[in-house]
């Protein structure tokens, strides 16, 4: 397994390894690492970026490409719930109200999710070998 770190300076922390599509309002979330429940099962601590210029209204996507990630366009809870789907606290699925749009590239961002046990976090969940981009099916 590839670990990189790119601030040696950050807290460990876990990675997110792979976002991946497998119904039109779901997304599995596969961690490097086992995750505390409260932190990783917190909607509100993740954000999905459509390549768009604009915000939209439909689907899942809470912000387009010329947005920075700020509290107001995390996913809201009444958007949809994120639940563990086994006891290894590292695979998670997303289930959303709204489909994720057709052929729209969607980009799954992750912050302050802490590793089990610990708290504290304050930074993004994903690296550069995250596999967190997926096309709408």
């Amino acid at each position: 397994m590839i670990r990189y770190h790119n601030n040696r300076q950050k807290p460990p922390h876990p990675i997110l390894l792979e976002a991946k599509q497998i119904a039109p309002n779901q997304i599995l979330i596969t961690y490097d690492q086992r995750t505390d429940l409260a932190s990783a099962t917190n909607i509100s601590n993740y954000w999905i970026r459509g390549n768009i210029e604009h915000p939209i209204s439909t689907g899942i996507s809470t912000e387009g490409m010329d947005y920075e990630l700020a509290g107001s366009n995390s996913i809201r809870p009444d958007a949809g719930i994120i639940i563990p789907i086994d006891y290894s606290n590292m695979r998670f699925v997303m289930t959303f109200r709204a489909n994720a749009i057709s052929g729209l590239m969607h980009i799954v961002l992750p912050c302050f999710v802490n590793l089990e046990g610990m708290t504290g976090f304050d930074d993004a969940n994903w690296g550069p070998f995250s596999r967190n981009m997926f096309i709408g099916m």
